[in-house]
C-alpha cells in the first residue's frame, strides 16, 4: 500500500510539475536568481506523510552542468528531486555539495551517483569522517524509522572530496567559495557555499527559520551566532537557509541570529542569578514571543536553554 501511494504521487507530479505530497504541501525549485533555485521543504520532522523529506534543496545551473546543495534525506526523495530539476534543465549534475552531516540533508547523494556516477561530492572533512565511520548507518536507521519504512532501500553515499575554508571549487563555469569560518557552529562538520556568479550563500542548518533545530552534542550555540554574524558581514545578496524561506539577511539570517542572541541574554541573566535551566525558561519563553509559532519551538526551547547554559557555565569557569 505504501509503494502505491508513492506511485499515485509521483504521477501526480508529472502532470502538474510539482511533487505533491499529500496533506503537506506542493514542491518544486522556486528562481532565486539567474541561475540558483531552491526547493523549500516541509518544516515538520521527518515522517511517514512527508516521506522523510524537510530540508531545502537548493542546484545552481552553469552553462555544463548543475550543481545541487544537499540532496534531500533519502533515495526516494533523491529521485524526486532530480525529476524536479529535470523540469527546469536538461543538463547533466556534475557535482554535489553536503553541508553538514545531518542525513537529512545528503542521504538523497544515493539517487544522484545513481543517474551520474562520474558526479563530485564535495563536503568538510570531518563530515565524511563522520559519516563513514557510524553517522551515515545511524541516519539511515533512523530515516527508516521515521518514514515508518518507506526510505527502505537507502544507502549512505559518502562524500569523497574534502573541502576547506575559503577555497574556490570551479564547476564548469561557476566558481564556489567554502565557507567554514569556526570549528563548530551547528555541528563540528559544517561548510557555507557562496555562489560567487550570483552572490548568494548555502548556509546549511547554520540558519534556519520559521523552523528551530536540535542543538547535538558537537554543536556550539555562541559559535553559531559568530558564524551568522560572519555570513551577514560577506555582503551578499541572497542567503538560503537550511530549512525555512531564503531571502535577504535581513528576512533570512537575522531572525535566527537574534534568537540565538536573546536566548543567549536571557541564560546569561538567568546565570547571574544562581537560576536553574527550567527557572529560566518561562523568562525566556516570554522574551522570545515572536518564535512561538517556529516549528520545533515547544520541543527546542528547553534544550537550547540548557545548552546555552552549559556553555555559558564553561565559559565562566
Amino acid at each position: 500500500m505504501k509503494k502505491i501511494i508513492f506511485l499515485i504521487i509521483s504521477t501526480l507530479s508529472t502532470i502538474t510539475n510539482a511533487w505533491i505530497i499529500d496533506g503537506v504541501g506542493d514542491y518544486k525549485f522556486e528562481q532565486i536568481n539567474d541561475s540558483v533555485y531552491v526547493m523549500h521543504g516541509p518544516l515538520g520532522e521527518p515522517s511517514y506523510k512527508n516521506f522523510g523529506f524537510m530540508n531545502n534543496p537548493g542546484i545552481v545551473v552553469g552553462n555544463d552542468g548543475v550543481t545541487v546543495i544537499d540532496p534531500g534525506s533519502t533515495y526516494q526523495v533523491g529521485v524526486k528531486v532530480i525529476q524536479e530539476i529535470e523540469i527546469i534543465t536538461n543538463k547533466p549534475i556534475l557535482a554535489v555539495f553536503n553541508t553538514h552531516v545531518h542525513g537529512d540533508h545528503w542521504l538523497g547523494n544515493q539517487a544522484v551517483i545513481e543517474k551520474y556516477p562520474n558526479a563530485k561530492i564535495y563536503a568538510h572533512p570531518q563530515m565524511i569522517a563522520q559519516a563513514i565511520s557510524s553517522e551515515g548507518e545511524m541516519w539511515v536507521e533512523i530515516m527508516s524509522n521515521m518514514t515508518e519504512g518507506l526510505s527502505n532501500g537507502t544507502s549512505a553515499i559518502y562524500p569523497t572530496e574534502e573541502t576547506s575554508h575559503l577555497e574556490n571549487i570551479n564547476i564548469g563555469s561557476e566558481t564556489f567559495i567554502i565557507h567554514s569560518p569556526t570549528k563548530k557552529a551547528h555541528t563540528n562538520t559544517d561548510i557555507m557555499i557562496e555562489h560567487l556568479n550570483s552572490g548568494t550563500l548555502f548556509l546549511g542548518d547554520n540558519d534556519t527559520v520559521d523552523r528551530l533545530a536540535r542543538f547535538g552534542s558537537t554543536s556550539d550555540m555562541h559559535s553559531n551566532i559568530d558564524t551568522l554574524k560572519y555570513a551577514i558581514d560577506l555582503n551578499l545578496t541572497n542567503y538560503i537557509p537550511g530549512h525555512g524561506p531564503s531571502g535577504s539577511a535581513d528576512t533570512s539570517v537575522l531572525p535566527f541570529l537574534n534568537y540565538l542572541v536573546k536566548v543567549r541574554e536571557e541564560v546569561i541573566k538567568g546565570y547571574e542569578e544562581d537560576l536553574s535551566d527550567y527557572e529560566i525558561k518561562p523568562l525566556a519563553i516570554n522574551a522570545l514571543e515572536e518564535y512561538a509559532e517556529w516549528s520545533g519551538f515547544e520541543q527546542q526551547i528547553g534544550l537550547h536553554i540548557n545548552k546555552m547554559l552549559m556553555e555559558i557555565e564553561n565559559i565562566d569557569f
